[in-house]
């Protein structure tokens, strides 16, 4: 148990090779879902002994979106809700599809079914809270196929694996860089086809991102889905996912209104910093994401 969950704290604070995702995903599936959970907690508790560079990470985040908080406390239940997400990601393809109808709880359904029913493309656009890849399962069981964007991860072999693993789920995934055609071109094609994108959109520090206000200070977000919403006429649609015991919970904002690029991300945000107030645990974001923590030389401030 012990360098098993070595391995999980390396996965979860970012260490990992394509051969201990490898190995993972066979040991995890092979396991009882109760001895895996012992083992992914076991692995969240040591990364946060341990401490590094993502977990310090995930600490200042988590006290700035949570000032409040006990922040001990909440640094490590949002190990364990990371430790989580891996552990289902694992054993997704072993899980029953009625597991995941039956354990999803939703709200705003009848509406973002209204918008993806119509002649127009929809954008929902996520922050990195829950499971996405849970959603996203549930999504194609119920009758939602739709196209997403992933970054490539080295080694290559761990890329493909986890492009394979969500195409079978029934997403198309799109490489966003070194692909045949530019990301942006191909999620044009599509909304104007009518059809649906998931797009993670809470955290672009490229010149092309833009800055928002969120939880008091300047943080910058991708423009892509306001800027393909608006090119299109398609409908963006934040959405915000959460763990609850033994289940997910899906929530569905209200479309944001078309206005310009600045307008509508800033509106986007809003909706994230409104669900991620509600599960604080459940965002697992390991990386900066305002601009005043970024080195005072960075170029990117």
């Amino acid at each position: 148990m012990g360098s098993a969950a070595g391995r999980v704290a390396g996965l979860l604070t970012g260490r990992i090779s394509d051969t201990s995702y490898a190995a993972g995903w066979a040991l995890v599936r092979a396991l009882p879902e109760t001895t895996a959970r012992r083992l992914f907690d076991a692995g969240a508790e040591l990364a946060f002994r341990r401490g590094g560079k993502g977990v310090d990470r995930l600490r200042s985040n988590l006290t700035r979106v949570a000032p409040d908080a006990d922040i001990d406390a909440l640094t490590r239940a949002a190990l364990r809700s990371y430790a989580r997400y891996w552990l289902e990601v694992f054993r997704l393809p072993v899980t029953p599809t009625q597991v995941l109808l039956d354990g999803t709880v939703v709200t705003g359904e009848e509406a973002a079914r209204a918008a993806v029913a119509s002649p127009r493309g929809v954008i929902f656009a996520l922050p990195h809270s829950g499971n996405w890849d849970t959603a996203g399962a549930w999504f194609a069981a119920t009758g939602v196929p739709f196209t997403t964007v992933a970054e490539r991860l080295k080694p290559e072999s761990l890329y493909d694996r986890f492009l394979a693993f969500r195409a079978s789920l029934g997403m198309e995934v799109l490489p966003l860089t070194g692909g045949d055609r530019a990301p942006s071109d191909v999620l044009t094609e599509r909304l104007d086809a009518g059809r649906t994108l998931c797009l993670m959109a809470d955290r672009d520090l490229t010149p092309r991102g833009v800055d928002v206000e969120f939880f008091g200070d300047t943080a910058r977000m991708p423009a892509g889905p306001a800027s393909l919403a608006l090119k299109t006429g398609s409908a963006l649609i934040p959405v915000h996912l959460a763990f609850r015991p033994g289940g997910w919970q899906i929530t569905f904002y209200d479309e944001v209104p078309h206005s310009d690029v600045p307008t509508m991300t800033q509106a986007m945000a809003d909706r994230f910093a409104d669900g991620i107030r509600q599960h604080p645990a459940d965002w697992h974001m390991l990386q900066r994401l305002w601009l005043d923590d970024l080195a005072p030389g960075d170029s990117r401030r």
